[in-house]
């Protein structure tokens, strides 16, 4: 030890008298300085959260898993340019989403840098925009989730279309969390109101019809066209390009253009198809004096260009969003693609994921509890309740049910990739049933792929 004393870096430590200097949860900091530390680093707005703040407390493990001396969670919230993200030309707005995020990204590593000037330890909470650690594909591809932070944060409260509205910027933002390991002497409360007007401007101009005028959101229809450039998307346009046994089957599958976009994507950042539900949002101080004073022009030039332009929408063959966007929009091509899930390699993301592909149009006149018992590689017991056309998921086997289905996991996972035939399944007796085939034929229609 005695040589590690000597050492210039550990003498200059003692001599700066760090060894007396308290850790930085051992101290807390005022928000007001951690405020304007924040908007000096480029935030627009910021709030704060305790790490044991029951509104997060489903992310808490998480969050601590990555950054085990999280105290407090910084939210902040960076403004768009509201007329780029309007427009229907989508390269305009597709660079102020890409260029927005970036200024996130770069907002909260400055703040952090702030911090460990300070002596506080701090970590990027994520990367804004979208799930990042990839290698968790078919599972929970983020760190944390943003928008029940900044709601929490008091920046904004979430809006018909699942999208946070601040009070002032409308939802004309993008969201950043940053995680500290110093306790505030004071915290942030979520708005006592929701800056919504529930107008259903998002629910007209949703080419998928994902935003429901009853409240119901279809994450699939908007998953499936907005992000058809990203993850799934991706995936689905790379098997097409091994399946086609030539240029001219490849074309008959992927138009020029298409292809073209996928390039641009791959370039300069992934396109959004649509992201118009936050180009029509009339909410928040700033933005709503034109929904107000000049409604009529307002749905003429912001709602009506969106939803006459000629485009293509992406749907899932048999899901909701293929009848809506036949029905709804007879001007745009609607082209059905494989559901951009597609692909899970786990029961648990299996699971986890069939409330978010449920088709509700396609459980009308359902009722029915499945349990399901999946053995081999992922032993699980399940039950799956479709009712009112709603879907439950619970864990084990709960009450009675009308039919058990019970599959060796591996061959689920096959199944779903369509990588083998339920036939072969029932046949090698990898897959039984004892209940109606009906009811296990319904229960595929309710989530198509």
């Amino acid at each position: 030890m005695s040589q590690l004393d000597d050492h210039p870096t550990v003498k200059q430590f003692y001599k700066g008298g760090g060894a007396n200097s308290p850790a930085g949860s051992l101290i807390k900091k005022e928000s007001a300085w951690l405020r304007q530390l924040c908007l000096d680093a480029g935030a627009d707005d910021v709030g704060f959260v305790e790490v044991n703040r029951p509104e997060i407390s489903d992310q808490k493990d998480e969050i601590l898993s990555v950054f085990p001396p999280a105290r407090t969670l910084i939210s902040f919230a960076c403004r768009m340019n509201r007329e780029n993200i309007r427009t229907p030309a989508r390269s305009v707005a597709n660079l102020e989403f890409h260029h927005t995020t970036d200024e996130v990204n770069e907002v909260a590593r400055n703040i952090v840098q702030k911090m460990e000037a300070e002596g506080i330890r701090a970590m990027n909470g994520g990367a804004a925009g979208f799930p990042m650690e990839a290698d968790l594909w078919g599972g929970k591809m983020w760190i944390l989730s943003h928008k029940p932070i900044a709601v929490a944060a008091g920046i904004g409260q979430m809006g018909i279309h699942r999208n946070v509205i601040h009070p002032k910027f409308g939802n004309f933002i993008l969201l950043g969390t940053v995680l500290i390991d110093t306790e505030l002497e004071t915290y942030s409360q979520p708005i006592d109101y929701n800056p919504c007007l529930s107008c259903k401007l998002c629910v007209a101009a949703c080419p998928t019809g994902a935003i429901g005028a009853d409240g119901h959101f279809d994450f699939s229809a908007c998953y499936t066209h907005n992000y058809r450039e990203f993850m799934g998307g991706f995936t689905d346009w790379v098997g097409k390009i091994v399946e086609s046994k030539t240029v001219k089957d490849y074309r008959k599958k992927m138009s020029d253009a298409e292809t073209v976009s996928m390039w641009q994507s791959l370039s300069f950042g992934a396109n959004y198809k649509a992201a118009y539900c936050i180009a029509v949002c009339p909410a928040g101080e700033d933005v709503i004096s034109p929904f107000l004073t000049h409604r009529k022009e307002f749905v003429g030039s912001v709602l009506k260009p969106l939803q006459e332009k000629s485009e293509t929408i992406y749907v899932v063959p048999g899901s909701d969003a293929e009848e809506y966007a036949l029905k709804r929009f007879p001007n745009k091509k609607v082209k059905t693609v494989a559901k951009g899930l597609s692909g899970q390699t786990s029961i648990g993301g299996f699971l986890r994921g069939l409330p978010l592909v449920f088709q509700r149009g396609r459980a009308k006149g359902l009722e029915a509890t499945y349990h399901w018992t999946f053995t081999g590689r992922e032993e699980r017991k399940a039950t799956v309740i479709i009712r009112n056309q709603e879907i439950q998921i619970e864990e084990g086997h709960q009450g009675a049910a009308d039919i058990q289905v019970t599959v060796e996991s591996d061959t689920w996972l096959r199944l779903l990739r369509k990588e083998t035939h339920i036939v072969w399944a029932l046949i090698r007796r990898k897959l039984r049933i004892r209940g109606s085939p009906k009811l296990l034929l319904a229960f595929g229609r309710c989530f198509p792929s």
